[in-house]
């Protein structure tokens, strides 16, 4: 039988067909555009990723035997507010997990509402990104689009809603809304008295590898697959990633360098850290996870390539840095504010440390290692619970850099494992179409057969030794200029 995934992502939809033994037999990907109507704000109309998905569909199906796809399942970006009327038509434009308009709805979850609360009823505490501050923000900024709400649900969960008629969200998405009771895997009903909202706002809970219902006729009929096609739930991004590279499970870890950069320690047991630097969410594995997540990762050396040097030839830029460990600039990668685990949506990005010799190559070295040092960050405070990671599995588009790899593995002071397909949430959601359609009792057994590591990144100890001394001085230059950004 053939499965599909579904990674909505920030910038594209991208989908792949898999067969029962893991192997791809197609890949499409549709772009769709962003919008920021003001500086902080980014925002999407959600009716793009419907209409783009359908035709990468279109595309992935072309050349198939259509009678063996069985199931349909997804990966997608986290936190964004998809809101719908009675009629089910969008409201507004999706405001999208890197969003910063919620600066005060924010700091009155945390600070009036109270940060103890939050997390007692929720496992975590408010981040601009996430989606019960955008609730709030809409109440309060846009009362006559918020009095047509009925429906509030998040990314992927729209194109399962259109694809399916299920009016559905999965555990590991739904924990970066605010709303969920992570530890109890149910609608918290603190957080929908204090959000205003009734639980038929709220979509049906399921998890990630259970089947929401059958692909819609009209829908088949466009695709020309049987109406018996299973809808799977799917996961957040991260999650979907995770299961994508085999971090499910006791213990294990995945770096992802998307848009995004997440380090992702998956668990059987529940866990919170004291300062809720790491968000505490739920696993599409039927487990737990923490994750630290940094809002800018490939997208600053996107920005510093794209934008400033104004080049698409990533890897002649990497090519002269052959000084690792010794650059005197460092880069702070807040482009977009930062969430793991500074949780400072008007921190922003800066070079600091320039002087007449500085060259290209040293800027351009500067925004790697800076990721990789945000990165650790969010290690540091897995590690301060004691939690012991020796390796990890690392995907994403900045993934594919050599050089970047080697940063990473150096700084972090881990193995890194590269997996044959490195096709991150779209792979993931893959693998639970197979399992909710019935091919693997479950998420594990599916990942133990299907992902198999290639390649493994050792960390050189004598740059292991360089950066760990950069890292230090690293560690000082945010607090030295956070007043900065208020």
């Amino acid at each position: 039988m053939l499965y599909i995934g579904v990674d909505l992502g920030t910038s594209a939809v991208k989908l792949l067909l898999m067969d029962a033994e893991g192997k791809i037999h197609k890949i499409a990907s549709r772009e769709y555009p962003l919008e920021f109507p003001h500086p902080g704000w980014s925002q999407q109309d959600p009716l793009q990723w419907f209409t783009q998905t359908m035709d990468g569909l279109e595309e992935l199906l072309r050349e198939c035997d259509k009678s063996q796809v069985a199931g349909i399942s997804f990966g997608g970006q986290m936190h964004g507010l998809v809101t719908l009327d009675e009629n089910d038509q969008v409201i507004r434009p999706a405001i999208l997990w890197n969003d910063g308009r919620t600066t005060e709805e924010t700091a009155y979850l945390n600070e009036v509402i109270g940060k103890e609360k939050l997390s007692a009823y929720t496992a975590n505490i408010a981040f601009a990104g996430f989606t019960a501050p955008k609730i709030l923000w809409m109440q309060k900024n846009e009362p006559e689009l918020w009095a047509r709400v009925k429906k509030i649900m998040l990314p992927k969960d729209y194109l399962a809603f259109r694809l399916s008629g299920s009016f559905c969200t999965d555990y590991s998405d739904a924990s970066g809304m605010l709303l969920l009771d992570v530890k109890n895997r149910r609608w918290s009903k603190e957080m929908m008295e204090i959000c205003n909202l009734t639980e038929d706002m709220l979509p049906t809970l399921y998890e990630s590898y259970e089947v929401v219902g059958n692909i819609l006729p009209e829908i088949a009929a466009q695709l020309q697959i049987p109406e018996t096609v299973k809808i799977i739930a799917g996961a957040g991004d991260n999650a979907a990633a995770a299961v994508g590279t085999g971090t499910v499970g006791e213990g294990r870890c995945n770096l992802s360098l998307g848009t995004s950069g997440t380090i992702f320690i998956s668990s059987e047991k529940f866990g919170v850290d004291q300062n809720n630097a790491l968000h505490s969410f739920d696993h599409a594995d039927g487990g737990y996870h923490l994750m630290g997540c940094m809002l800018s990762a490939a997208s600053c050396n996107k920005w510093w390539m794209d934008e400033i040097l104004k080049t698409k030839d990533y890897s002649s830029e990497q090519k002269g840095i052959n000084k690792l460990g010794e650059n005197t600039v460092f880069y702070l990668p807040y482009l977009m504010g930062e969430r793991s685990p500074h949780n400072n949506p008007a921190a922003r990005a800066m070079f600091i440390g320039m002087s007449m010799d500085t060259t290209r190559e040293d800027m351009t070295q500067a925004v790697l290692e800076g990721v990789a040092f945000g990165l650790r960050d969010s290690l540091e405070v897995a590690r301060s619970l004691g939690i012991k990671i020796e390796r990890s599995k690392i995907c994403g588009g900045g993934a594919k850099s050599p050089l970047w790899r080697t940063i990473i593995a150096a700084v972090m002071n881990l193995k890194l494992d590269i997996i044959e397909s490195e096709e991150g949430p779209g792979y993931g959601g893959a693998i639970l179409a197979a399992v909710g359609c019935g091919e693997y009792p479950d998420v594990e057994t599916a990942t133990n057969k299907l992902v198999k590591v290639v390649e493994t990144i050792e960390p050189d100890p004598e740059l292991v030794a360089k950066y760990e001394a950069r890292y230090q001085e690293f560690k000082k230059l945010y607090p030295t200029v956070k007043p900065l950004f208020s």
